[in-house]
């Protein structure tokens, strides 16, 4: 707890259970208590794991919430919280709806899901395939004496794939699956490294080997934001998560999040969110969570990731 009794936000490494293999893990509500429980998570305050969340309700509902988003997974739906985004469960709804959680570490499969950050309720086809595919998921995770090692692995990696691709075209209109251009996955993934202390497209550009403009077309093309925008959106986010869930002053924040003056960190705060950190926080804290982190065009970047909004 902070100073004020608001709760910090936990990072949360990837500690698979004994038997899991390297780098995905299946658990189900019960033993998700169990684990926070016996490693000393209180799973209703705010965490920040290091790997993705794939959630699954058979049975209830679920209620929960991904950093200024109140989610609702009815029967039947899907969540994925995606590595680094703060999340928090609603523990009650553990004890009285059922379900699975596949979790997986960055890079156990080949690209983030192709899919938005919102509930999806499969319903048809759909909800029989990805069933089944989960079903199979879980059958061959529980089966490690019948392949070798490596081919235990890759079969995980391969269901788990068609699982998320399956899940990709539960809307209407689902999002490319296209793979992502290497130049903004090498800007985002320095930027999540360095946020904190730069600010400026042109010291990333310099350090990645691009121009400026070569990374503002690669990340408008990948998350319709310019490099900038980009860039901005992730420190708001950080941001935001700092002044609801911690009681660190404004001005420790700027300096957190590397801007030379707390009137810099004010000014950036103000132009980008209508309002001051402060003022932020009093809403924030007094009426629930907010419905948009970043405002960037129709898109979030959460967790240091681009994803499309419902």
């Amino acid at each position: 707890m902070g100073k004020n009794g608001q709760p910090e936000i936990t990072d949360v490494p990837y500690r698979p259970s004994l038997a899991a293999p390297i780098g995905m893990d299946v658990v189900d509500f019960t033993e998700l208590l169990a684990r926070g429980e016996r490693r000393g998570i209180d799973l209703s305050a705010p965490q920040r794991p290091d790997f993705h969340h794939l959630i699954h309700v058979t049975e209830g509902t679920l209620r929960h919430r991904v950093d200024f988003t109140d989610c609702v997974v009815e029967e039947g739906g899907w969540l994925w919280v995606s590595s680094g985004q703060v999340h928090q469960y609603v523990p009650a709804d553990l004890t009285t709806a059922r379900g699975t959680i596949v979790i997986w570490q960055p890079g156990f499969v080949l690209a983030d899901p192709p899919f938005d950050q919102s509930p999806l309720l499969p319903t048809g086809p759909h909800a029989r395939a990805a069933r089944l595919t989960l079903r199979h998921l879980i059958y061959e995770y529980a089966d490690l004496a019948s392949l070798p090692l490596d081919a235990h692995l890759q079969t995980l990696r391969m269901l788990l794939s068609v699982l998320l691709l399956r899940l990709s075209h539960v809307r209407p209109d689902p999002v490319s699956s296209a793979p992502v251009d290497d130049t903004f996955r090498r800007y985002s993934a320095a930027l999540e490294r360095d946020f904190h202390s730069s600010h400026r497209v042109a010291d990333y550009a310099a350090a990645l080997g691009y121009s400026p403009r070569t990374l503002t077309r690669a990340t408008l093309t990948a998350t319709g934001a310019t490099a900038k925008q980009y860039l901005d959106a992730r420190i708001l986010l950080e941001a935001k998560r700092l002044l609801v869930h911690t009681d660190a002053t404004a001005a420790d924040i700027s300096r957190t999040l590397g801007f030379t003056e707390p009137t810099d960190f004010a000014k950036f705060f103000r132009k980008r969110d209508g309002r001051t950190p402060l003022e932020f926080r009093a809403v924030a804290r007094g009426q629930g969570c907010l419905t948009r982190a970043t405002g960037v065009g129709d898109k979030q970047v959460q967790g240091g990731r681009d994803r499309r909004t419902a």
